[in-house]
């Protein structure tokens, strides 16, 4: 295996799982181009209101957090760079429109399957990418920054704002997501398991309202905002099978955490019925 490619160390074994139907809402199209590519776009998901109504709780969020940044911490800290990028977790935990948006039909039904009858939430935050911000967010899976076991849960990434080439919209590396996590490095951008994909990427830009799919194992990112005035703003919204467990090496000893923190982590499908 080449340097490009290198194995997460925790990554042994591992074995893609090509789903099978019943499906409730993807058709056995979608289902195929997710286990071979791993991401789909799904167009149109949400209205208008919906994504007025996340936004006018999450704006001012935003904005609180980044006055912190600024103040705390000198306007960078880990990923987070005031005026360019910011990450709000935990949304659910402070509003309802967040709660209720999480378990809306539309999630419940493609967790359902892409994960299969017992499903909780395991994490949400905003991204949002300002105007004249000059760097990409560098090539990583979502599961290099917190290893999980199983590896294979699922990110959302929904666009409150019209994401494209020129703001930012995500790139992704198809295919690779099979090989399980990669091993990543730390940059001063964020990490990252390589500079450039073995394949070809594949851009995946999406209107407000839409979601790019992907699995924690797809490696992506996300291109500069080379705008002027033109905000991107996502909802991440991430689902982890139940039972998942947060895995770190503490010398020699393997520390087991489970993903199942009611006011953040909370249940979205249980044998197959919503919860809530």
């Amino acid at each position: 295996m080449s340097e490009v490619m290198k194995m997460h160390p925790q990554n042994g074994g591992f074995e893609w799982i090509d789903h099978e139907g019943p499906y409730r809402l993807l058709d056995e199209e979608q289902v195929r181009q997710y286990d071979e590519q791993g991401f789909l776009v799904i167009e149109d998901v949400f209205d208008a209101d919906t994504l007025a109504s996340l936004i006018a709780d999450f704006d001012p969020a935003e904005a609180e957090f980044e006055a912190v940044i600024r103040d705390q911490f000198g306007g960078k800290a880990f990923i987070v760079r005031a005026g360019e990028i910011t990450f709000t977790t935990h949304l659910v935990r402070r509003f309802e429109s967040a709660r209720a948006f999480t378990r809306s039909a539309f999630f419940c039904d493609l967790v359902h399957d892409l994960l299969g009858p017992d499903v909780r939430l395991y994490w949400d935050q905003a991204v949002y990418k300002k105007p004249g911000m000059a760097d990409p967010f560098p090539w990583h899976q979502d599961n290099g920054y917190t290893y999980i076991e199983p590896q294979q849960y699922l990110t959302c990434w929904v666009a409150l704002t019209d994401a494209d080439t020129e703001n930012g919209c995500p790139i992704v590396a198809p295919g690779v997501h099979r090989r399980g996590t990669l091993a990543h490095r730390l940059t001063d951008l964020g990490f990252q398991c390589f500079e450039e994909p073995p394949c070809k990427p594949v851009v995946a830009p999406v209107r407000a309202g839409g979601v790019v799919v992907f699995s924690s194992l797809t490696p992506h990112k996300t291109g500069p905002n080379s705008t002027q005035n033109r905000h991107r703003k996502a909802y991440i919204v991430q689902f982890a099978p139940d039972g998942a467990e947060v895995i770190r090496i503490e010398g020699e000893d393997e520390i087991r955490t489970p993903c199942n923190a009611e006011d953040r982590q909370f249940r979205i499908l249980t044998a197959g019925q919503i919860v809530g």
